[in-house]
């Protein structure tokens, strides 16, 4: 019984009866006080009315303004007949010397009252009268003369009164009546009430309210201890939910649930992945400072929309040490394609000796000491950061084995220590790999220039392919998030590289350009000074 009462439901019913009952009792005392006072005022002006009857009888007038020996008998027994007829309690007939000449008492015949004669001013008085008889509903009217002059004038008073248990009796009478009308009141209020409580228990899943407590903190705990960023989402595009990573990922301002995501989020890829209405599963996207994966599952319940709930996960670490992977792959992979040229080359070497023909095999030992000594030669005459070198020889033998021809521009020339080596690793290797991509499916010659310029004030790098270039139509797209217009086997990567350029770019205050096709040309330019969020960073 105690678990019923404790139910949510159960504890609205409950009050709100309460409510209802405490209202209608403290109604109907209201409503039985006023009925009470109009019921006074209904027999006082009864009252009155018989009074001004009694007080217009003739005889009585003629009595009371010129007496005789029968007058006191005439004017008891007139006053006793009127108030057994009338069911008054008492006609008291007084006269100006505030002597009684009627009374339902006879031995107070012949008194003199001892307040003053009120209707001397020859007006009605009512009021509630505790006297002699009782508790009364009381009338005093003025009883004039019968004649001119003097007589015409108040001779007396009439005080008529009406027992108050007869309005008592007429109350109780009515009041059953009154009740039963309460009560029906009563009766529909706790069926709404009823119907109420049971809304309210639907839309809560049937949960108590220390249940919903329970979960209330049990999501605050979850949300913002998880280290994932959450953020729920309506189909209006409010945000509902949002706990402290998320914030910290998207850099949303305090108090952003609530408020729209184009309020909070400027226009971006991730606010398009966060306002759309598919599913999204372990999507990459890249904000100025993070490589998220995003998640997004729209929310269905009852068969209709209710928004949707995003998931971030921070993978710019892990993407970092990616991108060491690749770089350690790709040297790797330059020492295998070496390996393999050196030991083709040892073998036609094998060959031209078994032959008898040293002079063509020194000839030819010739040629391969120049063809790498030139390009050994160029890049250390050209560059002096041995970051970059070692980047370029690895693409160098990745281009080899592809049959791409690596050309370093002339007028290339960076120094030993230049600002920002690490992002110059990250943006010429994410270049050339699209340039190399392009060039998977072009017909031969296919050729790749690299230029890498320092200046006092900036860094510019060009990388330039023969290969088929970018359409017109795809520039606003090309650098988005995984996006790529290659297919099939000519996918090596991932749609990552030119959006980590980007943002890469955007984070050190520079710029990224391209040229429409045939033959593209990636150029960016580096400023020597960082500024970012307002502060310079040299």
């Amino acid at each position: 019984m105690r678990r019923r009462i404790r139910r949510l439901s159960s504890q609205i019913l409950l009050a709100q009866v309460a409510i209802l009952t405490a209202s209608m009792l403290i109604g109907f005392l209201l409503f039985a006080q006023t009925a009470r006072s109009n019921l006074d005022a209904d027999y006082q002006a009864r009252a009155a009315g018989i009074a001004q009857t009694f007080a217009g009888i003739p005889e009585i007038r003629a009595c009371m303004t010129s007496g005789g020996p029968d007058c006191a008998t005439t004017v008891q027994t007139l006053a006793s007949q009127t108030a057994h007829r009338t069911g008054a309690a008492y006609v008291v007939v007084i006269d100006r010397d505030r002597v009684r000449h009627s009374h339902p008492d006879p031995s107070l015949i012949g008194q003199k009252v001892s307040e003053p004669l009120v209707a001397r001013d020859g007006r009605v008085h009512l009021r509630v009268d505790s006297g002699a008889t009782g508790v009364n509903a009381n009338a005093r009217v003025p009883l004039f003369g019968n004649g001119t002059g003097a007589d015409a004038g108040v001779v007396g008073e009439v005080s008529v009164g009406i027992r108050e248990s007869s309005v008592s009796s007429e109350l109780l009478a009515e009041l059953p009546t009154y009740a039963a009308w309460f009560v029906v009141v009563l009766a529909l209020g706790a069926l709404v009430s009823f119907a109420l409580a049971s809304l309210l228990k639907r839309r809560t899943f049937g949960l108590e309210l220390d249940e919903i407590a329970r979960l209330l903190q049990e999501r605050e705990a979850t949300l913002h201890g998880i280290r994932e960023g959450v953020i729920g989402i309506d189909p209006a595009g409010r945000i509902t939910v949002v706990n402290d990573e998320a914030r910290r990922l998207l850099h949303l301002p305090d108090g952003a649930g609530g408020r729209h995501l184009d309020e909070v989020l400027a226009a971006s890829p991730i606010r398009d992945t966060l306002t759309g209405t598919t599913a999204i599963t372990d999507a990459i996207a890249i904000t100025d400072d993070y490589v998220l994966v995003v998640n997004r599952m729209p929310v269905t319940i009852g068969g209709r929309a209710h928004g949707a709930v995003v998931t971030l996960q921070d993978r710019t670490e892990l993407r970092a040490l990616t991108h060491q992977l690749d770089g350690e792959r790709s040297f790797a992979e330059s020492i295998r394609a070496q390996q393999h040229e050196f030991s083709n080359r040892m073998h036609a070497l094998s060959g031209l000796l078994e032959l008898g023909r040293p002079e063509e095999a020194l000839q030819y030992l010739n040629e391969i000491r120049g063809t790498t000594a030139d390009l050994d030669n160029t890049l250390r005459t050209h560059i002096g950061a041995p970051m970059i070198i070692g980047l370029l020889l690895g693409k160098a033998a990745e281009a080899n084995e592809r049959g791409i021809e690596l050309v370093i521009a002339p007028d290339t020339d960076l120094g030993e220590a230049p600002d920002r080596v690490q992002a110059l690793t990250t943006i010429l290797g994410n270049l050339i790999d699209n340039a190399f991509d392009a060039l998977a499916g072009a017909p031969a010659p296919r050729r790749t220039v690299v230029s890498v310029v320092e200046s006092p004030q900036s860094i510019t790098v060009r990388v330039s392919d023969n290969g088929p270039g970018v359409q017109g139509t795809e520039l606003p797209r090309i650098f988005t998030s995984g996006y790529t217009t290659k297919q099939g086997s000519a996918v090596r990567h991932s749609g990552l590289g030119l959006s980590l350029v980007h943002s890469t770019v955007s984070k050190l205050g520079g710029t990224v350009t391209v040229s429409e096709g045939p033959g593209a040309a990636f150029t960016v330019v580096l400023p020597r000074t960082r500024t970012h969020s307002g502060e310079g960073m040299r």
